[in-house]
């Protein structure tokens, strides 16, 4: 176990042990979280066990929007507009292809990209890749707000322990993505709801104008 400082080589110390293997407690774009390369399976299921022994799948955070195809995730165009728009978490339903070790079974998947001025951005940049990423506290405790919390809960369980100062902020805000363009609020956190359905509204607005432009222009040629 090792504690390092989020300055100089931090994030590229974590990167590398990621790349090994190892599970990082690191300050995301919300609160700490514990990660573990997503395509890493015996990193992922070693989390697994200690952090959240019921089975419930993992968020994952992803560099970009193009992993949601390369998950295999079923997301409407305007799904996708949001999750580059928000730092907010969605849930999608999965194609075959999604590992049953991410899922557990279910048949859907929760995935965030975090705001690319973030240093949780700036490690997914240096991976190329997602990473698991559960809030760093035992289920159905409180999330830790300082590295200090973090180890008093897990100790020598992780690999290495980035301090970022204290983590207050809310956990993110869960929607479910329905249909072509439908939402579904799981949980209010970080961003109210009601922003993201102002922005899906106006997208939505927008497109039905260009293609109704487009249909005036057809019928009168």
């Amino acid at each position: 176990m090792r504690v390092v400082k989020l300055i100089g080589k931090a994030i590229k110390d974590s990167a590398q042990v990621l790349k090994e293997g190892g599970i990082v407690c690191f300050p995301t774009d919300t609160i700490y979280g514990l990660l573990a390369l997503a395509s890493d399976r015996e990193a992922v299921e070693r989390l697994y066990s200690f952090r959240r022994p019921s089975g419930r799948p993992f968020l994952l955070l992803i560099p970009d929007a193009g992993w949601l195809d390369l998950l295999g995730l079923r997301y409407g165009w305007v799904h996708k507009e949001l999750v580059r728009s928000f730092n907010i978490t969605f849930i999608f339903y999965k194609k075959n292809r999604v590992p049953f070790y991410l899922t557990q079974g279910r048949k859907s998947l929760a995935v965030r990209i975090p705001p690319l001025d973030t240093h949780v951005a700036e490690l997914l940049y240096h991976l190329g890749e997602p990473v698991v990423a559960p809030s760093a506290n035992p289920e159905g405790q409180k999330p830790a707000t300082t590295i200090k919390e973090a180890q008093s809960y897990f100790g020598n369980l992780v690999d290495l322990y980035v301090d970022g100062g204290k983590k207050e902020g809310k956990p993110s805000t869960i929607v479910r993505a329905l249909g072509a363009y439908g939402l579904r609020l799981i949980r209010e956190g970080n961003v109210p709801f009601g922003e993201v359905l102002k922005l899906r509204n106006k997208v939505l607005h927008k497109k039905s104008m260009v293609l109704l432009a487009k249909e005036i222009v057809r019928l009168l040629r």
